[in-house]
C-alpha cells in the first residue's frame, strides 16, 4: 500500500470518528465520565485528521507532478484545516492545564500555535484572494479571529471566574467547525457524488456554531453567577 493511500485511510477513519462523537460532549454532563472520555476519543480523532490532512496535503502541492491547480488549491486548504483544527483542539486542552494560573501565560508551544494559525490564516486569504478562490478568501478569517483570541487569553492575566471553562469550550467548539467543514467540502460532496456544492454550505457550520458558542457562553456565564450568589 502507497503511503499516501495509507495516510488517506488514517485521515477517513479519524474523520468519521470525530465526526461522530463530537456532539457528545456538547450534550452531556460537563467533567462527567461521558463527557472526558468521548472528548478524548474526539480529540484522538482529530489527532489523526490533522496529521494526515497535513501529510496529503503537502504531497499533493511538493511532489504530485499531476496535481492541477485546482488541487492544489484544495490542497493548501486541508493543510489550513489541519492547522485549524490541531490548534483549536490543542488550545481547548492546554487551557485546562493551566486553569488556576494568575499571570500571564509564556509558554513557548502555547504561543507558537495561535501565531501559526494567525499567520497561515493571513496567508490563505492572501492566497484565495490572488487566485480567486472565494473558500479560501473568506474561510481562514476564522483562523484569523481564533488566533488573536487564542493570543489574547494568553498574553492577558485572567479577569473572570472559570475563564479556563470559556476557553475550553470554545476552543473545542471552534475544532467542530473545522471538522464539519471539511466534511462538507471533501467527505460529502464524495460519498454524494456531488460534482459542486454552494459556497454557502461550506460556511453553514461556521454561521451555525459561532452564535451557538456565543449563546453556551451567555448561558453558563448567568449560571455560574446564580450559584456563586
Amino acid at each position: 500500500m502507497e503511503l499516501f493511500q495509507f495516510f488517506k485511510i488514517l485521515h477517513i477513519i479519524g474523520g468519521f470518528i470525530a465526526l461522530f462523537v463530537f456532539w457528545v460532549p456538547i450534550v452531556t454532563k460537563k467533567g462527567g465520565k461521558a463527557h472526558r472520555v468521548t472528548g478524548w476519543v474526539y480529540t484522538g480523532g482529530m489527532i489523526v485528521v490533522a496529521i494526515s490532512a497535513f501529510y496529503m496535503g503537502a504531497y499533493r502541492i511538493f511532489f504530485d507532478q499531476h496535481a492541477n491547480p485546482e488541487l492544489v488549491s484544495f490542497s493548501w486548504f486541508l493543510i489550513f484545516i489541519a492547522i485549524l483544527s490541531s490548534a483549536a483542539a490543542y488550545y481547548g486542552i492546554r487551557v485546562l492545564r493551566y486553569k488556576n494560573r494568575k499571570d500571564r501565560h509564556r509558554n513557548v508551544l502555547d504561543l507558537f500555535y495561535p501565531l501559526l494559525l494567525l499567520s497561515s490564516g493571513i496567508g490563505m486569504c492572501i492566497y484565495g484572494g490572488v487566485n480567486d478562490v472565494p473558500l479560501l478568501t473568506w474561510f481562514p478569517l476564522v483562523g484569523i479571529f481564533l488566533g488573536i483570541s487564542q493570543l489574547s487569553y494568553w498574553l492577558q492575566k485572567p479577569k473572570k471566574k472559570m475563564h479556563w471553562w470559556f476557553e475550553h469550550f470554545s476552543g473545542m467548539l471552534a475544532c467542530c467547525i473545522s471538522t464539519i467543514t471539511a466534511f462538507m467540502v471533501f467527505g460529502a460532496p464524495r460519498l454524494l457524488a456531488i460534482e459542486s456544492v454552494s459556497i454557502l454550505l461550506w460556511f453553514l457550520p461556521t454561521i451555525v456554531i459561532t452564535p451557538l458558542i456565543v449563546g453556551l457562553s451567555i448561558y453558563y456565564r448567568k449560571k455560574f453567577i446564580k450559584k456563586a450568589a
